[in-house]
């Protein structure tokens, strides 16, 4: 479980580094709450390595950082024009991850799983390993949480059934584990429920 201290001490100096690279798109938020969610589903998937899978999402999206700014909407979305812009946020994610990682060497770290991960996270739809698998659902699960549905409604001026539309028609079919899946549609079900209490309660007032 999550104490108070949400980030592994061993990952500390890399948030660090890797803070300047996020400060584009909510990227530092959907990081830590990426983070958060990955420590979740860790518990649940003991055969995925704590030691890849959190530096992986550490650092996944440090690439954006060299992505302009004006472009970043037209790559993600409903209806994304700029798909490579998702490839080319991976190559520099790669790079900067690499020099990051290798400036800290932290115990433990696979170097090149991490970096193998970071390159393919948002293009590759199958899962090449349960690493893989638990950053990409931590990543796209990210959508699913109270921050990541305020953050999208903000962005696409879009209101919150809205949202949930697009991910379960979108996003839900791509978590990949029986983990990512049952949170997804859990987040999704109560968003839908919320919505929903003033009309119950109103036709049990009128009862």
């Amino acid at each position: 479980m999550i104490g108070d201290n949400l980030l592994h001490p061993r990952d500390l100096p890399l948030w660090e580094e890797a803070k300047p690279f996020l400060d584009v798109r909510n990227n530092d938020e959907h990081t830590l709450v990426a983070y958060g969610l990955a420590r979740v589903f860790l518990e649940q998937i003991p055969e995925a390595e704590e030691s890849v899978v959190l530096p992986a999402i550490l650092l996944h999206d440090v690439g954006w950082k060299r992505i302009d700014p004006d472009l970043l909407l037209l790559a993600v979305g409903r209806n994304p024009t700029r798909k490579d812009l998702v490839r080319d946020h991976e190559l520099h994610g790669v790079e900067i991850a690499r020099a990051i990682l290798e400036r800290h060497r932290p115990k433990g770290v696979d170097i090149e799983a991490v970096l193998a991960i970071i390159d393919g996270h948002d293009t590759t739809r199958e899962p090449r390993s349960i690493n893989d698998a638990a950053v990409k659902d931590a990543d796209k699960g990210w959508r699913a949480t109270p921050h990541g549905m305020k953050t999208i409604c903000g962005w696409y001026d879009t209101d919150i059934l809205e949202t949930v539309e697009t991910l379960e028609r979108v996003s839900n079919p791509y978590m990949l584990t029986p983990q990512g899946r049952a949170f997804a549609e859990g987040m999704c079900a109560v968003i839908r429920a919320e919505a929903q209490i003033e009309k119950y309660m109103k036709e049990a007032a009128d009862v």
